[in-house]
């Protein structure tokens, strides 16, 4: 990292992660600005008081780019591009890389040589993600009429309906920065694997125990991943077959806002 200090904004929430679609449905935060437009000059996190401190991104940071750490790791930051969800970059996402706290990232070393082992790379598509960009989500969840990425995504429910249904959630573990959403490459191959659904797709067949529609094949190859991140510490969630978090994370109740940037890097 760049030894140059800068002061970045980070919030405390109460520990939250990915919602689960069988739990209550729970009460939206109040409407944000359209897009969540000027976000970056007014944070907030809907029920929560939250105690907004100064973080500073140096040489001794918890924070690393994960390349450094995982030099095998394959990097297709998807909130980077315009190829996600919602149909354009992301807010936060400046650059193309992959940061996460220290301890989460020497976690993932373990695990990727374990894959190399056995003839796999880590392909990761998100790893931390600043606030900002939750906050454009919900934003987004709100333009009924903003639907450009939905043949490709969420062709069958209605977009306002992710939260209620768990593909989104209004407190992400990512802003943590010791979560990672990431699937397997074949070295032999020279692709990705076929986990039987593509990534970040709104449907049931990215759960990870779904079976209508997954192959045993598929299925064994969402186990492959699951079980290597499990042996090195990091839980799973059952939503999101590509979705881990370190079980014993640094800031279990911190969640970060600085951008993925070059002045960070």
């Amino acid at each position: 990292m760049n030894k140059s200090r800068y002061s970045l904004l980070a919030l405390v929430l109460s520990f939250g992660a990915c919602a689960q679609p069988q739990e209550p449905e729970q009460a939206p935060p109040p409407p944000p600005a359209p897009l969540l437009s000027g976000v970056a000059d007014s944070i907030y996190v809907a029920g929560a008081q939250a105690e907004v401190k100064s973080w500073q991104m140096a040489a001794d940071s918890d924070f690393v780019r994960l390349a450094d750490v995982v030099p095998d790791i394959i990097q297709e930051i998807r909130y980077a591009t315009s190829y996600n969800f919602v149909g354009r970059p992301i807010p936060g996402y400046e650059v193309p890389v992959a940061l996460l706290t220290r301890r989460a990232a020497d976690s993932l070393a373990q695990v990727s040589r374990d894959l190399l082992a056995q003839g796999y790379r880590l392909k990761v598509f998100d790893a931390y993600r600043p606030q900002r960009a939750v906050l454009y989500f919900i934003g987004w969840a709100r333009q009924e009429a903003d639907t450009l990425m939905k043949p490709y995504f969420y062709p069958d429910i209605d977009k306002a309906d992710a939260f209620r249904l768990g593909y989104l959630a209004h407190r992400s573990g990512h802003t943590r920065g010791s979560t990672i959403d990431l699937t397997l490459f074949d070295m032999q191959t020279g692709k990705e694997v076929d986990m039987g659904g593509p990534y970040d797709y709104f449907s049931p067949v990215s759960h990870y125990w779904c079976r209508d529609g997954v192959s045993a094949q598929q299925f064994r190859h969402r186990r492959l991943l699951r079980e290597a991140m499990m042996r090195h510490g990091f839980q799973p969630i059952g939503t999101e077959w590509w979705h881990f978090t370190l079980i014993d994370e640094p800031y279990p109740n911190t969640s970060f806002d600085f951008p993925i940037s070059k002045e960070v890097l």
